[in-house]
């Protein structure tokens, strides 16, 4: 398995989008990576769509040093998960450390608030495409993409786009042909 004890963050809220979750995490699983599932508590969380994640660790305890990559969902929970210094912080520091950073749909919020997406071009729900604009990101509409260590998807339709692009780039970083 290409991505053997790669270290992967999926930050979640309530309210994340359960496919955009779920998928991309049962793909890196499938490549071997060990997901985390990392939200503000440890207690349960409620997807968008009724499904239930419980998290396996707080963002605010893991360390970017430790992880390989982080991935941010969409749905509801990015407008959550933008208030939180612990999670600006965690993507700053991916992100100047050029560890890949993947970010779907309403995740872009995420990214901007961690001030990341200036001057880079981006995606995501048409929803959140003056966000992006406004904060300096050169606007894409396109289902998924590599932006150097960036990662983008659009919205849930375009998961498996997504999902393609991530592990490839997750795979070149692990310097795996």
């Amino acid at each position: 398995m290409r991505l053997d004890g790669k270290r992967i963050a999926i930050l979640l809220a309530d309210g994340v989008e359960d496919l955009e979750f779920y998928v991309p995490c049962m793909r890196l699983q499938e490549e071997g990576a060990e997901v985390i599932a990392a939200g503000i508590t440890l207690n349960a969380i409620r997807g968008k769509n009724g499904l239930d994640i419980t998290p396996v660790a707080t963002i605010e305890s893991l360390q970017s040093q430790d992880l390989f990559a982080v991935v941010v969902p969409g749905g509801w929970a990015p407008d959550k998960l933008r208030r939180y210094p612990a999670v600006l912080n965690l993507l700053l520091e991916m992100d100047s450390a050029g560890k890949i950073i993947g970010v779907i749909c309403h995740g872009g919020l995420v990214a901007i608030s961690a001030g990341i997406v200036r001057g880079r071009r981006a995606t995501g729900s048409l929803g959140i495409k003056d966000d992006l604009v406004n904060a300096g990101a050169i606007w894409v509409d396109q289902a998924a993409f590599r932006e150097g260590n960036l990662i983008w998807g659009r919205i849930v339709a375009d998961i498996p786009a997504f999902c393609r692009e991530l592990v490839a780039a997750l795979v070149e970083a692990a310097g795996i042909a």
